[in-house]
């Protein structure tokens, strides 16, 4: 577990770790642990690619004390653990390979400690709350747990000034959010929690009930579509993000959402059926995509400029 390591890491203090040496682990840790976002980082020059690696690594610590721990008094410890550790890394004071990584990083690009807050914030959600009302509930859990990654991310790659930057960043972690609900359904079902509205589901004729049966039919055809239709809706919001990034951050970025793009094109032309067999991508379909959505990024550019 990410926080057991960590602990362990911290104990033999700070002169194991150079920033290179933690930049490395935070590497491995993002390779290791999601590799959709791991190529996409790649194509980063050094300095941004760096500290992508490391608030990556601080996401997946944190969402790993919700996935990992089901004793809620050690959740809650680990979440405070947290939020003094992100606490010291802004004071200055960083332990362990994460948080040297993470401080330099957000030495040299200035990421603002709101962000990584929220985040913690929507990750605590789900300590408690495993059902969601209507689609403005769900939505303040998915821009604490993807937009503000949007926006971290946005804080590391920079943009050309533009009066809705900050709306085209949440969207896109919005689009990529909604598509990992709707892979997820079966593991999250086996966690007891169901992340479609209750309003959503009562409208196509579903109960919570149904999700943690992992009930396929018409109905969840029906909602699966719905909850489809409002991705596309951010992701083509989302998409007004590329125009106002350098060409190599327009290629990350490009490939962040493909690839769930991609994903969610698979759901659906599988009928929604996300419940026998997990939708992915084969490495060379992946690394396929990737190269086509470098080279989409790239032509994009080239219009821009002409």
């Amino acid at each position: 577990m990410t926080f057991d390591v960590l602990a362990e890491l911290e104990a033999h203090g700070d002169e194991r770790y150079t920033p290179e040496d933690a930049y490395a682990w935070c590497r491995t840790f993002t390779k290791a642990r999601a590799s959709n976002f791991y190529y996409a980082f790649t194509i980063l020059p050094p300095r941004k690619r760096n500290a992508i690696y490391a608030a990556y690594a601080f996401s997946g610590y944190v969402d790993d004390i919700a996935d990992e721990l089901t004793e809620r008094t050690r959740q809650e410890e680990e979440i405070e653990r947290a939020r003094e550790r992100l606490e010291a890394c802004y004071a200055g004071a960083r332990r362990g390979p994460l948080f040297i990584a993470l401080g330099d990083a957000i030495d040299r690009f200035g990421t603002p400690r709101e962000h990584f807050d929220e985040l913690i914030s929507g990750v605590e959600m789900d300590f408690t709350i495993n059902r969601y009302e209507t689609w403005a509930d769900l939505q303040q859990y998915c821009n604490r747990v993807a937009s503000m990654v949007g926006h971290i991310c946005v804080s590391i790659f920079g943009a050309r000034p533009h009066p809705r930057a900050g709306e085209f960043a949440a969207s896109m972690g919005l689009g990529l959010q909604i598509v990992n609900i709707m892979r997820d359904v079966k593991e999250d079902a086996d966690r007891g929690r169901v992340y479609f509205p209750a309003d959503e589901l009562s409208a196509h004729g579903l109960t919570a009930d149904d999700i943690l049966d992992c009930r396929y039919d018409h109905r969840f055809v029906s909602l699966m579509a719905a909850q489809g239709q409002r991705a596309h809706h951010y992701f083509r919001l989302g998409r007004g993000l590329l125009t106002l990034l350098d060409l190599r951050s327009r290629m990350c970025v490009n490939v962040l959402q493909g690839v769930y793009f991609e994903l969610l094109k698979r759901i659906e032309a599988r009928g929604y059926d996300v419940l026998n067999e997990r939708v992915s991508l084969s490495g060379v379909e992946k690394l396929t995509a990737i190269a086509r959505l470098w080279a989409g990024a790239a032509l994009l550019g080239r219009a821009r400029s002409g």
